[in-house]
């Protein structure tokens, strides 16, 4: 299973660093350390909280401002497959996404959930690229 640095989960949660820091010290967040002392977050973890943080109140930090409004960095939250159909849900920051397209598309990027994604949208369609 992939994991995170603190500053990888930050970014997938729309948050600064030191708010995952803070959450992590507090035990909102579980990390385990590397061989090289850094913390780390299990992906799983991550997509778990990731769907809890956006269903709560809200962030502590606002998430930063940008002109790019079709591409949504995240992390996998669900897949449910079928027979040729898939659904896909990614928690970016607050947004939650849902894609569906083919099971062959989901086998063929790999798709796990805790695993990060970027949804693009463009007008009524949501495109899924692995990261």
């Amino acid at each position: 299973m992939q994991s995170y640095t603190i500053g990888q989960a930050a970014r997938l949660l729309g948050v600064s660093p030191d708010t995952a820091r803070r959450w992590a010290d507090a035990g909102r967040i579980t990390t385990h350390r590397d061989e090289g002392g850094r913390r780390l977050v299990d992906g799983r973890d991550l997509a778990v909280f990731s769907v809890e943080l956006a269903r709560s109140d809200g962030v502590d930090e606002e998430p930063p401002h940008t002109s790019v409004r079709n591409a949504f960095p995240g992390i996998v939250t669900a897949i449910k497959l079928g027979d040729v159909a898939a659904q896909v849900e990614i928690q970016a920051g607050p947004h939650r996404l849902v894609s569906l397209l083919t099971r062959e598309a989901v086998e063929e990027l790999g798709l796990e959930v805790g695993m990060e994604a970027t949804a693009r949208v463009k007008s009524t369609n949501v495109h899924v690229d692995r990261v």
